[in-house]
């Protein structure tokens, strides 16, 4: 089985931090990276690091016994939602994280009411 799982929330909420933590913990990736210190393993380009978010869609694989996850972190800053929303169609599921912190901000509102209208089944965290 194959599906691809995105992972969505408004900016600094810990979609990239918990990303690293699947990829880590199904032995995906050997070290776990960390945003603030630019050496994540979503995190790739020049300007995601030097501004500490999540810019571009990026995927990786892990699986779990017989299945084949694709996981997509997702930006959550809203001037990349649009790179966000072009993730939506290809999505078998979603995580939606909500800040322990932040709670539930104006971006988290419009991320549910897309996955809403695409119809995608939800988890949230």
């Amino acid at each position: 089985m194959k599906k691809t799982i995105g992972i969505l929330a408004h900016v600094d909420a810990g979609k990239t931090t918990f990303s690293e933590q699947i990829l880590y913990h199904t032995k995906s990736i050997r070290n776990r990276g960390r945003v603030d210190h630019k050496n994540s393993f979503l995190d790739t380009h020049d300007i995601e690091k030097s501004r500490g978010i999540t810019v571009f869609s990026e995927q990786a694989t892990f699986a779990i016994q017989d299945s084949t996850y694709y996981l997509i972190d997702t930006p959550g800053h809203i001037d990349f939602s649009t790179e966000m929303e072009r993730a939506l169609s290809i999505l078998d599921y979603a995580i939606l994280l909500i800040s322990g912190v932040e709670g539930i901000q104006g971006h988290t509102e419009t991320i549910w009411n897309l996955l809403r209208k695409y119809n995608i089944p939800t988890f949230i965290l």
